[in-house]
């Protein structure tokens, strides 16, 4: 298990955030994005429940956001959901 899950996410993420009209949507999903980016980068790997909560987030944004963002952040929720697959726990 790699973090290459969780930088491809927020890349992802961050080219949703440039891809949205919404301005508060954009907004979160550069927060998204920044939080993924640091835990990709972080000594330690995130848990389950930083991930659910996260999850959470992209699944309110996937149906709020339009459709070429709406799709970028599937994508992106995927990688997380790889991610977390092979997180121990839970």
């Amino acid at each position: 298990m790699t973090r290459d899950e969780l930088a491809t996410a927020s890349d992802l993420l961050a080219s949703a955030a440039d891809s949205t009209d919404d301005e508060d949507d954009a907004e979160r999903l550069d927060g998204l994005s920044g939080q993924l980016s640091d835990l990709a980068e972080a000594e330690r790997g995130p848990d389950h429940g930083r991930l659910a909560r996260i999850e959470n987030a992209l699944n309110d944004l996937e149906a709020s956001a339009g459709d070429d963002a709406a799709g970028t952040i599937a994508d992106a929720h995927e990688h997380v959901t790889e991610y977390r697959s092979g997180v121990e726990g839970v």
